[in-house]
């Protein structure tokens, strides 16, 4: 793969918040909400941003595929010949957006071999960037850059558990009970994982369903500084390893 993955991450940087500006555009009115065929919501926002990054990505690196939400009807006999692929959700936490509470994001990654090495995650209301390059992972919020690194699990203390705002699972109050205590961190969309890489929160176990849209980009930022994303028998999430395109169980620590 002869591409410049530094190189890619400023442009994919200014993508992700043209679509994130196009989303707040959109946010600060009026929308429609259609529901799909698999009875979850898709607003003018997800078609609006998903054009913009779709038609971008074309124009950066026309040679190399691309795996969007809103386009992710690509028969199998043709993504299984993939080795390099673009992970796309437009607006990840649609249900967030729809909500009005500002916790949603756009969410693009570059898939290689099965595994991210590179991702953008563009919260648009809270204005943070957070994204990776060769040298770890990042947040750009009010002008000042941050290198981002995970926390370990403390043996000792309060276990910060990061947890979906919209989808509780009685699985994930079996998992808590490995630890003496726990506070539980709701958040919606991919800031699950931004929380884990700045080192605001210890774990991430996600014991409900996802796509790999949901986690490429997030999964590229907690790696990036310092994490690992695992299955729960402890082998690495991977991406387009099988025709589904939903995601196993997975828990997000430091490695």
């Amino acid at each position: 793969m002869d591409i410049s993955i530094d190189h890619l991450v400023s442009q994919v940087n200014d993508i992700a918040v043209a679509a994130g500006q196009e989303i707040l555009t959109i946010y600060q009115r009026d929308f429609h909400v259609d529901i799909k065929d698999d009875n979850s919501p898709v607003t003018e926002a997800d078609v609006a941003a998903n054009d913009i990054i779709v038609a971008s990505l074309r124009t950066i690196t026309p040679y190399i595929p691309i795996l969007s939400e809103e386009g992710a009807s690509i028969p199998w006999d043709e993504r299984k010949q993939w080795q390099t692929f673009w992970l796309v959700d437009p607006l990840d936490g649609t249900k967030e957006f729809i909500k009005r509470n500002g916790e949603f994001t756009v969410n693009i990654a570059l898939i290689h071999e099965q595994q991210p090495i590179l991702g953008v995650v563009y919260a648009p209301v809270l204005d943070r960037l957070y994204y990776t390059n060769s040298e770890g992972a990042f947040l750009l919020h009010d002008g000042e850059t941050t290198k981002l690194s995970v926390q370990p699990i403390p043996d000792d203390e309060t276990v910060k558990v990061v947890g979906s705002r919209s989808h509780a699972s009685p699985e994930m109050s079996l998992y808590l009970t490995r630890f003496k205590e726990t506070e539980v961190i709701p958040v919606g969309s991919s800031l699950k994982f931004c929380l884990i890489a700045e080192g605001n929160a210890h774990c991430y176990p996600r014991l409900g369903p996802t796509c790999w849209w949901d986690t490429g980009a997030g999964h590229a930022v907690a790696c990036a500084a310092g994490a690992s994303v695992v299955q729960l028998d402890g082998t690495p999430l991977l991406y387009n390893h099988q025709e589904s395109v939903l995601n196993p169980f997975f828990v997000v620590a430091k490695s």
